[in-house]
């Protein structure tokens, strides 16, 4: 690191689960981003002040009025631009000495075999089971850590399924994709503007983790959070033999008393 990387990261290398060599990790890391809305906001606007090196950013829509209010890295002058692009220019002006790779198309499968493999990161931030599902198939596929949140009305999910372990879930064991979930929307059923934030916030802060080596305590652990009471609640997770992504040997699913597991 130069003099000027020094002082911008300073209160990062002070932490000494962190330090110098954390933060240089950081610098030579690659996060893939998919969604810049809600949740894709705050996560792309922390890795760039954090010094992520390399952050590609995945979006196919365009900045809409109704979008300001919960997705931050978005602005009114900007309404109307792909929110990758409007997304990029937020993150230059927090910190342009990041390198930031924009993808303005939907996140498809042969996109994502070919954007996951040169991540060491993946972050979820889409709303949508179709495409949390292909990108977790990648994942599993190219054996890269996949940070998943969600959030919608009042309530929150966050997830870390780390394919590398042979004892994590994959998205799929958890959220099967043969379960016919319901689909809800925030155009439908509305969102808390700061609970994205908040979970947001929390997934960039678990890739933080896996990216400068000091790894990440939440796989195989399903957080949610309850926006009315501020309550946070888990749920044990293991992988499922059956599974039709990652088929692994079955561990005992144990959840904590009072917890169950909801749609993201």
């Amino acid at each position: 690191m130069n003099d000027q990387q020094l002082l911008r990261y300073s209160r990062h290398i002070l932490l000494n689960e962190l330090g110098v060599d954390g933060q240089e990790r950081l610098l030579a890391s690659h996060a893939l981003v998919i969604g810049a809305g809600g949740l894709g906001s705050p996560v792309a606007l922390y890795l760039a002040s954090a010094g992520v090196g390399r952050i590609t950013l995945v979006d196919h829509d365009e900045v809409d009025a109704t979008n300001l209010q919960r997705q931050i890295a978005h602005t009114l002058d900007r309404v109307g631009q792909p929110k990758a692009l409007s997304a990029q220019t937020a993150m230059r002006a927090i910190n342009p000495d990041v390198q930031i790779d924009t993808v303005t198309q939907r996140a498809d499968a042969a996109l994502l075999d070919a954007l996951v493999p040169t991540a060491q990161v993946v972050l979820d931030c889409t709303d949508n089971f179709a495409t949390r599902h292909a990108i977790n198939r990648a994942c599993v596929r190219h054996r890269v850590p996949l940070v998943s949140g969600a959030a919608i009305r009042f309530d929150g999910q966050l997830a870390v399924y780390d394919p590398r372990d042979e004892a994590s879930p994959c998205y799929a064991c958890v959220f099967p994709d043969t379960d016919g979930l319901e689909e809800t929307r925030c155009a439908t059923m509305g969102v808390f503007a700061p609970l994205v934030g908040i979970i947001g916030t929390m997934q960039a802060a678990e890739a933080l983790k896996l990216l400068s080596g000091m790894g990440s305590r939440l796989v195989g652990r399903l957080l949610m959070l309850d926006g009315q009471s501020m309550a946070f609640h888990e749920v044990q997770l293991g992988r499922h033999s059956d599974c039709s992504v990652c088929g692994q040997p079955a561990v005992t699913i144990q959840p904590s008393s009072g917890s169950h597991v909801g749609n993201p």
